[in-house]
């Protein structure tokens, strides 16, 4: 079975707190720069609302690459959401878990696990696969890609 999705319990027990520009990083014109920074940041707290059902997951593979989801970055993944159409989830089909948008259809009672790369295709699910929306994602985590010249 090929892993396409690194799944890790958040540790929500300790804290870490980082210095936090309370007043915002512009992205137009430069601001004056700040001095110092008082307020400190959680990222637990940040990110984490439901702790009892929250996981980490490191993406594997580039299905979702066109929506900027790519290889290595982290998600964050809430168990206790209830999935709606459009959202962004870690689904488990036939045995392996997979990240994709989900589209409900509940008049037709259809789900389609819809990738954000052309050259993988819709999957519809029907009621001969084994299928969990295992969980929806709240956050995606990434490193900075540097643009090459």
């Amino acid at each position: 079975m090929k892993k396409w999705l690194s799944l890790y319990k958040a540790d929500v027990l300790c804290e870490q707190l980082l210095p936090f520009a309370d007043e915002g990083i512009r992205a137009g014109f430069p601001s004056p720069a700040q001095d110092y920074m008082e307020m400190a940041l959680d990222l637990n707290k940040e990110l984490i609302k439901n702790p009892a059902s929250t996981f980490l997951g490191r993406v594997r593979g580039v299905s979702m690459k066109d929506e900027g989801i790519f290889d290595g970055d982290i998600l964050v993944i809430d168990k206790s959401l209830d999935p709606e159409s459009g959202d962004l989830a870690v689904c488990f089909i036939d045995g392996e878990f997979t990240l994709k948008r989900v589209e409900i259809d509940r008049k037709g009672r259809i789900v389609w696990l819809v990738p954000s790369n052309t050259e993988y295709p819709k999957i519809k699910v029907t009621e001969d696969n084994e299928f969990l929306v295992w969980g929806v994602v709240v956050y995606v985590i990434k490193k900075y890609r540097r643009k090459r010249v």
